[in-house]
Parts: C-alpha cells; structure tokens; sequence
C-alpha cells in the first residue's frame, strides 16, 4: 500500500456510531502505544444517513471504558465521495458495508476497500452490536482486525 506517512484509515460502518468509531479509537490507541500515532490519520464514517450528528453509541463507550481505550465526544458522519482519494485504506465492517461503499466510492476507490476481518484471516462480518447488543464480541472482532491491519501495514508491528 502507501509507502508515505501519515497512512490514512477510515472505518466504515452503516450508522458511524458503534463499529466503526469502535474501530478507530481502537487503532489509534494501538499505534498510539507503539509510538506510530503520528505517522497515521484515522477516522470513520457510515455508509447511511441515518445517525448523522450522533455521538459514539453508549455500549462502544462502555467497552471501551472497560477495555482502557481512550475515545472522544464526535458526530457520526457519511462517507463522501471525496473519500475515494483522501484514504489510503477504507476498512468496511460487513459485507452490505462493502456494497455501499464500493456503490458509493466507484471505481477511484478500487484496491483500497477491504473488509476488517480480512485481516483476521477471517471472511466473516464484524459483529453488529445494533442487533446484537453483545460489545464484547464486537470489540473482540474490531481488535482482532486491527491488530492484523497494523501489521499488515508495518510487519514489526507483529
């Protein structure tokens, strides 16, 4: 992928409330604790409209809490077509994620959107805590994820 810093991450999610900025304050708190936090940039979005404005859902504050990862207050926004050329990475949580986003980005995003558990070595979704109500699974999932995109990212990240 980019071989310039900062690399750039933007999570993607279908409200930007639970998975998605569980995703990013997840990862900024790893290359935070490996001392990287300035050579990345990392943010989320949704691929609906339908949480705009909202901050993080009070379940991914509480695992969060739980787990020692600092996060802060933030309004869930849309992905915007311009994201196609700003991101060096777009992580979908899901597979309609993937859709979405593909659909919405075209073709300027093409080998740049990627599913988190991929990098799990897994094919499967990212458990959505909306319907669910289990964080833990969820946050078992995204720090899986993030810890395999690090490394994939920087191998001595390992």
């Amino acid at each position: 992928m980019p071989n310039t810093f900062p690399i750039r991450i933007l999570f993607v999610c279908h409200g930007n409330i639970c998975r998605s900025p569980m995703a990013e304050f997840v990862m900024k708190d790893l290359v935070a604790k490996r001392g990287l936090a300035d050579q990345f940039v990392i943010a989320s979005a949704a691929t609906s409209a339908e949480e705009i404005g909202n901050d993080v859902h009070r379940g991914t504050k509480r695992i969060l809490d739980r787990m020692g990862v600092p996060y802060e207050t933030r309004a869930a926004r849309r992905l915007r077509s311009t994201d196609a050329q700003t991101w060096d990475y777009l992580i979908g949580m899901d597979d309609a994620n993937i859709r979405n986003m593909k659909r919405m980005l075209g073709a300027q995003a093409e080998g740049r959107i990627f599913k988190l558990m991929e990098f799990a070595d897994s094919y499967e979704d990212v458990a959505d805590p909306w319907y669910t109500g289990d964080f833990e699974t969820t946050y078992d999932d995204v720090l899986a994820g993030c810890r395999g995109l690090l490394a994939s990212i920087i191998p001595s990240s390992r």
